[in-house]
């Protein structure tokens, strides 16, 4: 088995060793998981996880980059050959949703584990959310454009409602799980239709 681990490519073997660590640090949480418990769960040597990715802190680290990745392109990859800006609107945060179903323990490592941690890891949380939220700030700020050329809310409020989905997402997580009615679809139905008919009644009202 060892031959067998030593032939696989540097990147296929720090995957593996990350897919590990998610689902250690996800069950256990960061400072009761220990490198070797990451090690076994991945089949290999606790030595080599130190010499691919170094100390358990660098694991940590390298699982937030990469689940962070993971997470923006899922959302651009859920636009992609989207037409109508409403249409990118309702995919992109159905994609967010999907990752967040899908992704379990990735979603409690990034949101709920590594921002409590302080630093460094709560620096690199912040810098995967900006990304986050700039993505989906873009599909807001062009799913809320009005046919006209105007616009259906401010750019600054869009900006709003953009950390208003986002932040659905991480408080609806647990609630979706436990409602296996609900999917990822009907809860960005329940948000967007939510999210625009509060911006429709908010500039109705004579509000900037």
């Amino acid at each position: 088995m060892g031959t067998k681990h030593r032939r696989l490519p540097r990147e296929v073997r720090e995957q593996q060793m990350i897919d590990a660590a998610i689902r250690v640090f996800s069950r256990r949480g960061y400072h009761s998981a220990g490198v070797e418990e990451i090690a076994e769960e991945a089949g290999i040597s606790k030595p080599m996880v130190y010499i691919y990715l170094g100390s358990k802190e660098g694991v940590f680290t390298a699982c937030i980059r990469r689940e962070a990745d993971r997470l923006v392109e899922a959302v651009r990859a859920g636009v992609s050959g989207r037409a109508a800006p409403e249409e990118g609107l309702w995919a992109g945060l159905r994609a967010f949703f999907q990752f967040v179903a899908d992704n379990r323990e990735s979603w409690v490592v990034l949101y709920q584990q590594a921002r409590t941690q302080g630093e460094p890891f709560s620096r690199e949380v912040f810098q995967a959310r900006c990304r986050v939220m700039e993505e989906i700030t873009s599909l807001v700020v062009t799913g809320t454009a009005a046919p006209d050329g105007g616009r259906l809310v401010s750019q600054k409020d869009a900006e709003v409602l953009a950390h208003l989905a986002a932040g659905a997402a991480d408080a609806l997580t647990d609630w979706l799980l436990q409602h296996p009615e609900e999917t990822p679809e009907t809860l960005t139905e329940r948000i967007v239709s939510l999210a625009l008919a509060g911006a429709e009644r908010y500039t109705g009202s004579g509000r900037p």
